[in-house]
């Protein structure tokens, strides 16, 4: 029987990370993937459905410049655009593959072992890996689970893959579809609704239960996202709850029924459901030798590690947040905490987040939802992008900066989010401050690339600290510098 120092069920992004970390440490590592390497952060997931954003972004942003020559727009091909985003997939998919047997050619060799087919435990040491009709079973130290996630479903409605579907059976759909209905808006549904909408194909309706999308998004977030959407097309039902849905000749019919008491039935040719996700955790261990404890989220873990010992949890399967970059970062402080010592206790309040929307919506740490309901006083400046030299060289002035800081002297960040052109770029240097436990001094005498977002960054930390170019007095409508204690707001004067 062979035996390793650890074996990481998984090779998604959470798994394939601990692998490689594995071998920082010179450890005989066994990786094992039953399906395809990359796992939903590659295919059917992370990457696929960004590409998808990228590519109804810059049609979007095509037609509206055609049409500011009076130019018609040339037609888009459902199979160009598909096979677009496979292409991405299949390049990402191949370098993870390139690379892993480059390593099992290299002085690596005698250390990283890759195997597929399904694995499960069979006592605390031993992982069973069944691949067609070949069974094996190897002896390990360590393990680590990384088996990932799937999209949830509700046993209520009719999901085929074909008419009514999850995320998984877009990348399969053979055009863009006239009309298509959308059940969650959550951050997943708002994030196909953008895609589809953008491509100005399909007729976009939102299923949205409660008086706005995103739930847990600031409300000026939200306002500037469903502006955008309804002016794109999107049909957003509120407050509303899904009665039935059916597939009737090929088509979808569904019937809601609102909070005042109203009904109505709508048929559309698609169905996509976004209700969240699910861990693959299902038969990975045998429950009389292995016992895992496990939560309705996921697998209960602490700092990685579960109730048995030498067993970890890492990304998805686990009930902490489900991103590629928290699985990937939760991957290789499993194996530092196993192998080493880790340089500090694994965080998450300066995570690194994007919603990919029209516009795209980025932050890091609190926002100011959750701050109140943490019961947190705070210090909030706003800065719209109309003030950014960069956004108006875009030619594209919609969004704004909001930076989040304790309400004392000190100032330390607590979050901040920006909606605009290059969010995501533009948030880094706040999310370093923030795992540092700095305040905003360093950021305010920064000297920025010109024209660039973050220079809006700088003009609020210069806000805070009385000193902007720009006074909140003057442009009233475009800066605020303000308090909130216990949820009631008051302007800041200097």
């Amino acid at each position: 029987m062979e035996k390793f120092d650890l074996v990481v069920i998984g090779a998604g992004p959470s798994g394939y990370a601990a692998a490689m970390r594995a071998l920082d440490f010179k450890k005989k590592v066994l990786l094992i993937e039953r399906n395809r390497v990359g796992g939903a952060g590659v295919t059917n997931g992370a990457l696929s459905s960004k590409t998808w954003w990228e590519l109804s972004r810059e049609a979007a942003s095509f037609r509206k410049s055609l049409k500011r020559y009076n130019i018609q727009a040339p037609s888009i091909s459902y199979k160009e655009i598909q096979a677009e985003v496979r292409r991405a997939v299949n390049e990402r998919k191949s370098l993870l593959e390139e690379h892993m047997h480059l390593l099992q050619d290299s002085a690596y060799a005698r250390l990283l072992t890759f195997k597929t087919g399904t694995a499960r435990l069979i006592s605390q040491h031993e992982v069973e890996i069944v691949n067609g009709a070949h069974k094996e079973v190897v002896k390990t130290d360590y393990i680590i689970l990384a088996t990932g996630s799937r999209p949830r479903h509700l046993p209520e409605l009719p999901l085929d893959e074909k008419i009514v579907m999850t995320s998984e059976g877009i990348e399969n759909m053979e055009d863009f579809p006239e009309s298509m209905v959308i059940v969650g808006a959550g951050v997943i549904g708002c994030e196909y609704a953008t895609i589809f909408s953008g491509f100005g194909k399909t007729k976009v309706h939102l299923i949205d239960k409660g008086d706005r999308i995103l739930p847990f998004e600031d409300e000026d977030v939200v306002r500037v996202i469903e502006r955008n959407m309804e002016n794109s097309g999107v049909l957003i039902h509120r407050n509303s709850r899904l009665v039935r849905m059916e597939i009737k000749n090929g088509r979808v019919e569904y019937e809601l029924e609102y909070t005042d008491g109203g009904k109505e039935i709508f048929n559309v040719e698609k169905a996509l459901v976004a209700v969240g996700r699910t861990p693959n955790y299902e038969e990975l261990w045998d429950e009389n030798r292995v016992d895992i404890h496990i939560s309705k989220r996921g697998i209960e873990d602490n700092d990685t590690q579960t109730n048995v010992s030498n067993i970890y949890a890492v990304g998805d399967i686990t009930a902490d947040i489900s991103l590629v970059n928290v699985g990937e970062l939760e991957g290789r402080y499993a194996v530092e905490k196993i192998f080493g010592k880790p340089e500090r206790k694994l965080v998450y309040e300066n995570i690194s987040t994007i919603m990919f929307l029209n516009p795209e919506v980025a932050g890091v740490g609190l926002n100011e939802t959750q701050a109140r309901e943490k019961g947190i006083d705070y210090k909030v400046v706003t800065l719209d992008y109309s003030c950014i030299p960069r956004a108006i060289a875009k030619r594209n002035t919609q969004g704004f900066i909001k930076l989040l800081v304790t309400n004392d002297e000190h100032m330390k960040i607590l979050g901040m989010k920006v909606v605009g052109n290059h969010a995501s770029s533009a948030i880094q240097a706040v999310a370093l401050l923030i795992s540092m436990d700095k305040g905003i001094e360093e950021l305010a005498e920064c000297v920025h690339p010109h024209p660039s977002i973050t220079e809006g960054i700088q003009e609020c930390v210069r806000m805070l600290l009385g000193k902007s170019m720009f006074k909140p007095s003057a442009l009233t409508g475009k800066l605020s510098c303000r308090t909130s204690t216990q949820g009631v707001y008051q302007d800041l004067h200097f």
